[in-house]
């Protein structure tokens, strides 16, 4: 049901039922190691192209979230996938392997939660009893085609991301067990003219901020209502603006209930410049590490609100602006 001018309410409060999170070798390294179902011991999986071995871990990411919802792969209505390469191909092939029905989306590193979104309301309006949502990305695969190949080994700034190898996919379902989607909230896409591709965070943080707020003034709720509001993949400097700006447009969310994906993934110490990024990171960290908390009891409400930079390597060398986006996913867990 739509609820003010860019949200929904899922009367149904589609379950996730079962979620996986695949990630690489150097994530495996990082704080939420035991969130994840599978760490592979190389980023390469066998494969002889980065680009490979992305659809690798997406594949098995998904196949994880089936075995582990217990839900026939025939009985999945619909794929809903996203991830950074050009023509969103790591979807899309991973789709041809799967062989359920599939619609690819582009949201850049927002995938992750406009597929948990779109998820839960072809559920919540029985278009399908079975969704899967999921979202990849690789490291070397990006810098490949959005800067430069990891082998040059370019300087970055300061205020550049590392790119999670990882995937995170979920079975949302009509009935089950686990955490419920309850509402999501679209976001508008947000230009404030800036065209710096090593300063993801401070680009994206107007658009995080924007929806964060439509959340709120849409559902007339306070942040007192999440126990955590996370954001996707601002960083530490994305994160900061965007704390910075919430603060000055009078809505306060307290600083240990706001944090970032992009932060929650890697150790301090690791090399990874301003913090984590790409569509693997929200997807993972959520479907691992957060529904994992909220699955213990830890949490029982969060809002995610996953951010993207609709760029191309192509509009980047045509020295157009960024336009970025943001949606927030609420998921609550009901205690019996």
């Amino acid at each position: 049901m739509l609820i003010g001018h860019q949200s929904w309410i899922f009367k149904r409060k589609p379950t996730i039922i079962a979620s996986s999170s695949v990630v690489g070798p150097f994530e495996g390294k990082g704080e939420l190691a035991k969130d994840f179902d599978i760490i592979h011991k190389d980023i390469w999986v066998g494969q002889d192209s980065f680009e490979k071995a992305e659809k690798i871990f997406l594949e098995h990411a998904c196949e994880r979230a089936i075995e582990k919802s217990g839900v026939k792969k025939e009985d999945i209505q619909f794929f809903l996938s996203g991830d950074l390469l050009n023509q969103i191909i790591t979807s899309s092939f991973a789709a041809r392997t799967l062989e359920i029905p599939y619609f690819g989306i582009f949201g850049a590193c927002s995938s992750s939660m406009e597929g948990l979104a779109l998820a839960a309301l072809m559920v919540d309006c029985e278009a399908a009893r079975y969704v899967i949502a999921s979202a990849s990305s690789h490291n070397a695969a990006t810098e490949k085609q959005f800067r430069y190949p990891t082998e040059y080994g370019g300087q970055k700034p300061p205020t550049a991301q590392w790119t999670v190898t990882g995937a995170g996919a979920a079975v949302v379902g009509y009935k089950g067990e686990g955490p419920k989607v309850t509402s999501a909230t679209i976001g508008k896409v947000i230009d404030m003219g800036l065209t710096d591709p090593f300063n993801m965070g401070a680009a994206m943080a107007p658009a995080a901020v924007a929806t964060i707020e439509a959340h709120f003034r849409d559902l007339n709720r306070d942040p007192s209502y999440y126990d955590i509001i996370a954001t996707g993949d601002l960083g530490k400097v994305g994160h900061e603006i965007a704390m910075d700006l919430l603060k000055k447009d009078g809505l306060k969310i307290p600083l240990e209930k706001f944090t970032d994906c992009g932060l929650l993934i890697y150790k301090k110490g690791q090399p990874v410049f301003s913090g984590g990024s790409g569509c693997g990171c929200s997807a993972t960290v959520t479907y691992g590490h957060f529904l994992n908390l909220m699955r213990k009891g830890e949490l029982n409400r969060i809002l995610v609100i996953a951010t993207g930079a609709l760029m191309s390597p192509m509009s980047y060398q045509q020295k157009e602006s960024i336009p970025c986006i943001a949606h927030a996913v609420s998921i609550e867990m009901e205690r019996i």
